[in-house]
This record gives structure tokens, C-alpha cells and sequence, in this order.
């Protein structure tokens, strides 16, 4: 049997046409055809897919802001009071605890005990807001200056849109001073 009239490139059994693949840019880049947002079937194919993904990803980006405020709104949770330092220890209590050998981490006594069914509430929403934000980080990783725009829009939308007020005491304070956000 003669196989030489078969090429190399008729092996594919695509008549040497590919499918479209994901590009997989690990440098700055504004492609938008066949990129791929964090899973492969996350595909954009078209313009108009590409559109869609960014509103997707401008809605995922404001969904943080939304879901910790309608946790203050709902009283499940509230708003930091200013000059409270949330449980953290001093730098003489770190210090007094290094050479002790007493817990350095403690549960504060200030604050409001929650029941146990808040708190898993409260952790599951927690737990969706460390997954999206890790979702928004992969996507930043495609290093797409398109898709990294959609996220920062959503971020700020976001900001925009939930947080209407402002604590000018917490923000002055000497605690917030040295604190990158």
C-alpha cells in the first residue's frame, strides 16, 4: 500500500485545518479572538462575545462591594466603629506574648456574638467573596488589557454604585495611616 500521497499535514483529519485554540499570552496584549476567561470553555469566538464577556466580568467585579454591604444592610454584620482595632494585638502585646508563650491571637471581647447559624452564613459569603475575588485575579492573569480594564470598571462600579458614604474618622485615623487600603 503506497502511503506516499499522504502529507504530514492530512493526518489531522481536518483536511490540515485546526480548530480554534485558546491563546495563552503571558505578555501584555489586546487580543480578543480566541481568548480564553479562566476556563477553556469560557472561549470568545466573535466581537459580540467579547462584549458579553466584559459586562460579565464588570458585573462579577461589583458583586463583592454588594455582597458586604448587604450584610451591614441586613444586620448580619456592621461597619468597623473607628479607633477599634478589630482584634489585633499591639506591638508590646506581640512582644509580651513572643516571650511568654501565652496566645497571641485571643478572641476579642469587643464586638457582638453571633449565633452559629449566622456564622456559617457568614463564612459561606465570605467564602464566595475570596472566590470571586481569586476568579477576578485569574482573569487580570490573562493579561488581557481589555478583560484587566472590565475588572478594574467593575471594581470601581461597584465602589460607585454600594458605597455612598464615607467614615472621615476611620479614614483619618492614626491606625489607618501606614495601611495600604
Amino acid at each position: 500500500m503506497d502511503h506516499s500521497g499522504h502529507g504530514m499535514d492530512d493526518h489531522s483529519g481536518h483536511g490540515g485545518m485546526e480548530p480554534p485554540r485558546c491563546g495563552m499570552n503571558m505578555l501584555w496584549n489586546s487580543q480578543i479572538i480566541d481568548t480564553c476567561v479562566v476556563f477553556p470553555s469560557w472561549h470568545i469566538r466573535s466581537m459580540s462575545g467579547f462584549v458579553w464577556s466584559c459586562i460579565a466580568i464588570v458585573a462579577i467585579g461589583t458583586l463583592d462591594t454588594r455582597i458586604a454591604l448587604a450584610l451591614v444592610a441586613s444586620g448580619k454584620a456592621k461597619r468597623p466603629a473607628s479607633g477599634i482595632r478589630s482584634g489585633r494585638s499591639s506591638p508590646s502585646e506581640e512582644d509580651a506574648a513572643l516571650l511568654t508563650g501565652r496566645r497571641m491571637f485571643q478572641i476579642p471581647s469587643v464586638g457582638t456574638p453571633v449565633p452559629t447559624t449566622l456564622r456559617l452564613l457568614r463564612a459561606a459569603v465570605y467564602g464566595v467573596t475570596v472566590l470571586i475575588s481569586f476568579f477576578l485575579m485569574l482573569i487580570a492573569m490573562t493579561y488581557n488589557v481589555y478583560l484587566i480594564f472590565a475588572t478594574v470598571l467593575g471594581a470601581a462600579l461597584g465602589h460607585i454604585i454600594f458605597n455612598g458614604t464615607i467614615n472621615i474618622d476611620a479614614l483619618l485615623s492614626e491606625e489607618a495611616k501606614g495601611v495600604c487600603h
